[in-house]
This record gives structure tokens, C-alpha cells and sequence, in this order.
């Protein structure tokens, strides 16, 4: 199982560094648009932002700030769901949702993490600037391994309505997470 996450998570972490830079200049909706094109779901990202196009304000930071706080928003919903379904399981499908709902709480602390690293970009200067985005770019990480390790406490239940509900639901969460990550990997770039 290990092996399966460390997989994952090169395979992952290679599919957001192999994509391009494009944040430019432009209007805010266009400005998102172009970020967006740096992830792996570019249209999920651009649904889920474009919303919020006056508070970016032309910067990448601003971009990867707000990514990861509807990550946040989407891993706790989550969350909060697999606690609700917990207390109806037992045995196995009940130690999978624990398992599983502190898997996902892990997450959420590292995408809050994330987060405030880039909360500080604003005022920090020189090597701190590579520091906080290095930070920001493990705890996005991690929280993505996280949800994988959710899922995969999965594998020893057999078929199961709320196991199919939870699975789709992370799956989602992965794909918000996978998004923050590129655009955190993005300021690699533009820093």
C-alpha cells in the first residue's frame, strides 16, 4: 500500500510540475482562466473561481490563496460527512470511516497549513519567499496523500453504498487539492 501512495503521489506531484506557468496579466476572469491552465482539471478550477475574480486581483499568490481555501471548505464538508456516516457502521466499515475521517482531518490541517504560508507571503522578503512556497508546496502534498490514504482504507470493505458515496466524494476533494497544488507549484515560477 506503501508503494501505491508514493506511486500516486510522483505521479501527481510530476503531472503539476510538468505544467506550464501561464498566469499573465489580464482581466481577473481571464487572469484565473490562464492560472487554471497550470492544473489538471483547468475547467473545475476555473468553475470553482471564477466567482471570486475581484478579490484575486492579478496575483498568482492571491490564485493559489483562494484555491486552497475552497480546498479547505470542500475536504471539510467531506469530512464532516464521514463523521455523520461513521456512527451508523461497525466493524470493519466503521474502523475504514474512522480511518478514513482523521485521514481527511489530517488534510484539512494541511491545507490550513498552506494556507497561512501563503498568508505570509505577503510581507516576506528573499529566502523566506522560497521558504514559505516550499512549505505551502509539502503541506498541499501531503494533504492529497491523505485523502489517497482515506480511500484506501476502503479496500477491505466490500461493496457498499456509503463506500461508493465517500469514495466519490474524496475523489472530488482530490481533484480541488490537485488544482491548489499546481497553482502552489506555479509560484515557483512567478517567485
Amino acid at each position: 500500500m506503501a508503494a501505491k501512495k508514493l506511486a500516486f503521489f510522483l505521479v501527481s506531484l510530476a503531472a503539476v510540475a510538468a505544467a506550464p506557468a501561464s498566469c499573465e496579466e489580464g482581466n481577473s476572469t481571464e487572469f484565473i482562466r490562464r492560472c487554471c491552465e497550470a492544473t489538471r482539471y483547468p475547467r473545475l478550477c476555473f468553475n470553482s473561481m471564477a466567482g471570486y475574480a475581484s478579490l484575486v486581483q492579478g496575483s498568482p499568490v492571491q490564485v493559489a490563496q483562494l484555491a486552497t481555501n475552497l480546498t479547505l471548505g470542500r475536504i471539510s464538508g467531506v469530512a464532516s460527512r464521514v463523521e455523520l456516516l461513521r456512527h451508523g457502521a461497525s466493524g470493519r466499515k466503521a474502523a475504514a470511516l474512522s480511518d478514513c475521517a482523521e485521514a481527511l482531518g489530517d488534510a484539512a490541517d494541511q491545507a490550513q497549513r498552506t494556507a497561512a504560508e501563503l498568508a505570509g507571503l505577503g510581507a516576506a522578503v528573499g529566502p523566506e519567499v522560497a521558504w514559505r512556497v516550499s512549505n505551502a508546496q509539502t503541506w498541499m502534498s501531503a494533504a492529497l496523500t491523505n485523502e489517497e490514504t482515506c480511500t484506501d482504507g476502503f479496500e477491505r470493505v466490500g461493496p457498499w453504498p456509503i463506500k461508493a458515496e465517500v469514495c466519490r466524494r474524496v475523489r472530488r476533494v482530490k481533484h480541488f487539492t490537485s488544482n491548489a497544488l499546481a497553482l502552489v507549484n506555479n509560484l515557483v515560477a512567478t517567485h
